[in-house]
């Protein structure tokens, strides 16, 4: 085993050596040392690619990483030598709205590319003939996406905000008429007449996997080969151009092609809880970009309004709630079998990294297992951050000490605290994943179980905090007197009786005979969860369901979502709903991320980390694009540049784009993701506005701006 540590280590000289004695250090030389630790340290800005005369929406590199492919409003996209840092081929492709994807074809030789644009149309252009052979109108939405698989030169799908998902044969001949018979899939019948399909990916190991983000939270994961292409036709005056006309022809006319077993729909387990109260608030919540691993096995998804998330498609777990026993005769000695949690899918999930992941082989530790000197460290550490409230860096701290040491329930349930007090979105229910592991871990850990209570009362699971702090009764009953457990039985007891009093409302309103405008009112507000009078109580992971008008099948769907994996925090992504997501490095190390402060961010995958934060943009950094086999990074943003990244000499000169304070520019973003819109409006504007809240704490990153160019987003 130390050998095969000395194999993977990443000195450049000792891997030379390596290589030339050990055939299995060959095949993962060049991998290993694509992107490394001091790589990523030493970034920084290789040049600047002029060229276009509006914002760079999009980029793609091709197979090799030879050509790298940008496409901007000016209606242009142009193929660049990166190495020598020169133009290759300017194309003009008659679009007449603003161009927000490109591809090449696979196995074309990079001849045949494919655009998208807001004008509603794809065409495919042929570069050595400099002709566009294809023009597609089927589309009645902005054209966000499109997606190749490997090794197929003829077939290519696209997303667009009509709420539909087209494939294309190349093979075939295809002409735009009043009957489009390439639909996919077809949102407008399961979410009603505001869908849109935002984004897609297919899975580079199984193309038969076809990930879909739309204007919702949830991340649809379809397998191609249960579905058929169906047939869409439209009025004899041609497509529809506006949402009621197209909402009447997209669901009244097309027939039902998605079996219930089709697809896998993944969620953020606390984001339908939360959706409508970020409705309220007029944050649109929109998966603005997703892909997947390298191995197939994971998809990485830049969620618009909120944070990255990675979700596991193999190893998939049910969003945590609340599942215990309640046993009035057992105690804190008697309690059974992991403190009552049940293993049947979020119940027996086992940490695997440092966000609380899975991995085989994990067992609790006994009472007297003794953490190491490194660790123990870290924990102080991280201790000593959460005492003078830098909530960020203890949950840091925390990360590295779990990467370490992940089956150490204290580190969980202290990470949990850091969690509960920070209050970024998703922490509570960070903190609710962490309070399961700790008392998986060490069932009679009281802090993890009265904080477990105090996570389901914030996010509002009512019944579920009063059974949770019930058996906290139970177990500890010389702690049922205290202090906080009455205040928090209190806050539980009022909140249930708010919940009774409001369903009742709704009952007699109801009885009395209101309008189906109220009652689609009131529905808004209620929930479909009975309570224990039979009533329906207010608060409910189906809130979402009535803002839209849901198929069953789209209610089942999401009922059966699961949970992410990780997540990923400091970035803001409000601004554009273009903004991508990728990993970073052969073996997906690092996550990378564009914000709307014009910087853009870097995580270790692993501890979920920031590690680097460096200045992209005047604006805001929407493209990355790693480089497939080298350690460089292509950007673009609102500037009319693309922006290439690399290792910079390690001659002791200052990089001007580094962000020094991490911890600042994460929570000016937190602060500006939540703040309202019109706010965000002015700051876009170059207006700099004073955060009511905790004035003064990452103020250095948010700096005068000029003007931007409006670049339209949805």
């Amino acid at each position: 085993m130390a050998r095969r540590t000395r194999h993977f280590n990443n000195n450049c000289v000792k891997l030379l050596n390596l290589r030339q004695i050990d055939d299995r250090i060959a095949n993962k030389f060049q991998s290993k040392l694509h992107v490394t630790d001091s790589f990523i340290s030493r970034l920084g800005l290789e040049t600047e690619l002029e060229g276009h005369t509006g914002c760079v929406n999009c980029l793609e590199w091709n197979e090799t990483g030879s050509v790298l492919a940008s496409a901007s409003d000016d209606l242009r996209f142009i193929l660049w030598d990166p190495f020598r840092h020169r133009k290759l081929h300017i194309f003009e492709t008659r679009h007449h709205g603003n161009i927000f994807t490109i591809k090449f074809l696979p196995k074309t030789k990079d001849n045949i590319v494919v655009t998208g644009a807001g004008d509603c149309r794809i065409r495919v252009h042929d570069v050595e003939l400099r002709e566009t052979t294809l023009v597609c109108s089927c589309h009645t939405g902005r054209v966000k996406r499109v997606a190749t698989a490997p090794n197929v030169p003829y077939l290519f799908w696209s997303a667009a905000e009509d709420g539909m998902i087209m494939e294309f044969d190349l093979r075939a001949p295809h002409s735009c008429s009043t009957q489009t018979n390439n639909v996919l899939i077809n949102f407008a019948p399961h979410l009603g007449r505001f869908a849109e399909a935002k984004c897609l990916a297919i899975n580079p190991r199984r193309p038969e996997l076809l990930a879909v983000g739309a204007n919702d939270p949830y991340i649809r994961l379809y397998d191609r080969r249960m579905i058929r292409p169906i047939t869409i036709e439209y009025a004899p005056e041609g497509p529809p151009r506006n949402n009621w006309e197209r909402y009447q022809y997209l669901s009244s006319r097309a027939e039902n092609n998605l079996p219930n077993d089709c697809v896998q729909y993944f969620v953020a387990g606390h984001l339908p809880m939360k959706y409508s109260d970020y409705q309220k608030k007029y944050r649109n919540l929109a998966s603005t970009y997703l892909t997947f691993s390298a191995n197939g096995s994971e998809l990485l998804v830049n969620l618009g309004g909120e944070q990255i998330y990675l979700f596991d498609i193999n190893n998939r777990r049910r969003p945590k709630i609340y599942d215990m026993i309640v046993k009035d005769s057992e105690s804190c000695s008697g309690i059974s079998h992991a403190n009552g949690f049940k293993k049947n899918g979020y119940g027996s999930n086992l940490p695997r990294h440092a966000n609380g992941t899975r991995n085989v082989n994990y067992q609790r530790p006994n009472s007297n297992t003794v953490s190491p000197g490194s660790v123990e460290a870290l924990k102080m550490d991280a201790n000593n951050a959460f005492e003078i409230k830098h909530y960020t860096s203890a949950i840091r701290l925390y990360n590295k000490a779990l990467s370490i040491c992940p089956n150490w329930a204290m580190l969980y349930g202290n990470r949990a605290a850091a969690y509960m007090k920070r209050g970024w979105d998703g922490d509570m229910y960070a903190a609710l994943r962490d309070c399961h592991l700790t008392l998986q871990l060490d069932p009679n850990h009281l802090k993890a179980h009265f904080r477990l209570a105090k996570c389901l009362h914030e996010l509002q699971f009512t019944k579920e905090a009063f059974k949770c702090l019930s058996e906290f009764k139970l177990k500890f009953p010389d702690r049922a007197n205290s202090m906080a457990c009455k205040a928090l039985d209190l806050d539980i007891r009022d909140k249930m009786q708010l919940e009774h009093c409001a369903c009742k409302d709704i009952y007699s309103s109801q009885k009395c005979g209101v309008s189906s405008d109220d009652e689609d009112a009131a529905s808004s507000t209620a929930t479909t969860t009975e309570n224990s009078e039979g009533c329906k109580s207010p608060k409910s992971p189906k809130d979402s369901y009535s803002v839209y008008n849901l198929s069953e099948q789209e209610k089942y769907w999401r009922d059966n979502a699961c949970d992410y994996e990780t997540r990923y925090c400091g970035h803001c992504n409000t601004t554009t709903d273009i903004k991508e997501a990728n990993f970073f490095g052969s073996e997906g190390q690092y996550i990378v991320a564009g914000s709307d402060d014009g910087s853009f961010f870097i995580w270790d995958r692993y501890t979920t980390n920031i590690v680097q934060v460096l200045k992209g943009d005047d604006s805001v950094v929407n493209c990355l694009q790693p480089h497939p086999t080298s350690c460089l990074l292509a950007t673009s943003g609102i500037d009319p540049v693309v922006r290439l990244w690399s290792p910079l000499p390690e001659d002791g000169t200052k990089n001007e784009r580094v962000v020094l304070n991490l911890d600042d520019a994460a929570l000016a973003n937190q602060k500006r993701m939540n703040s309202d819109p019109f706010e965000v409006m002015l700051m876009n504007m170059g207006f700099r506005i004073a955060s009511a809240a905790g004035e003064g704490e990452g103020e250095s990153e948010e700096t005068n701006r000029v003007p931007s160019p409006g670049c339209r987003t949805s």
